[in-house]
């Protein structure tokens, strides 16, 4: 595990390269963090691996790095993806954040008939991706998608990658069982729908179950909140069929 500071860079990496750091970058690692010239961070942008690095040049709004040498290879295997209908500000920040840490790939809020949220600034959820990005060491950063309602997102699903909707009438199987059995097909590409709130409505059901890749889940005798459901859901799979193994 690399230890320090890491920042997500969008430049490339590579052995004796030197890359600029965002102003806001900048001012975190001058004014918060108190570093200067020659202090060491670590790199990472998603593409390249992780990467030694120190501060070349550190000005206000402004900071130059030098790439030294590589920590890790990027090796990371894609994630699954994870749909949901946001809750309140704070809820919805805390499931980006905490999907992130659990290795999800793809994030992509959706409005569905009892959504209680119908903006987003996405800009601010792909900023709080990459700070949990940064924290908890993985070497990629989730797509973060702007809302969409929930028909668009089921007429541009892929049909090879299943989806798993988190069924709250308990029509669904046990999410583990489901994961057990191997119906993640086509090489284990899945994703998560999760509903608001109040659950999915009658009819948004009926949709669901005439789509040949959507498999109702559930997860246990309790009615989970929207936020639980999210990182239950990606911590069931990821113990039982994902990079928890």
């Amino acid at each position: 595990m690399a230890a320090g500071i890491r920042l997500y860079i969008d430049g490339t990496l590579r052995d004796g390269a030197a890359v600029d750091a965002t102003p806001e970058q900048a001012h975190y690692l001058g004014r918060v963090m108190r570093l200067g010239r020659g202090d060491a961070v670590v790199l990472f942008n998603g593409r390249d691996g992780e990467w030694r690095a120190e501060i070349e040049d550190l000005g206000k709004r402004s900071c130059r790095l030098a790439v030294l040498g590589k920590l890790r290879d990027q090796a990371e295997a894609p994630g699954p993806w994870l749909a949901f209908a946001p809750v309140k500000k704070t809820g919805t920040d805390f499931i980006v954040q905490k999907a992130t840490e659990l290795g999800a790939s793809r994030l992509m809020p959706v409005a569905t008939a009892n959504s209680q949220t119908a903006r987003l600034n996405t800009e601010r959820l792909r900023a709080t991706a990459v700070e949990a990005a940064e924290q908890c060491e993985r070497l990629s950063v989730p797509q973060v998608d702007d809302m969409a309602d929930l028909e668009a997102l089921l007429a541009a699903w892929p049909e090879r990658r299943r989806l798993f909707v988190l069924d709250e009438t308990g029509g669904g199987r046990p999410l583990a069982a489901a994961a057990r059995a191997g119906e993640n097909a086509a090489g284990g590409a899945v994703g998560f729908l999760v509903g608001p709130e109040g659950g999915f409505q009658a009819r948004e059901l009926d949709r669901f179950a005439k789509l040949p890749f959507i498999i109702p889940v559930m997860l246990g005798p309790r009615i989970l909140r929207a936020e639980t459901a999210c990182l239950a859901a990606l911590a069931v799979w990821q113990a039982v069929a994902g990079d928890w193994k």
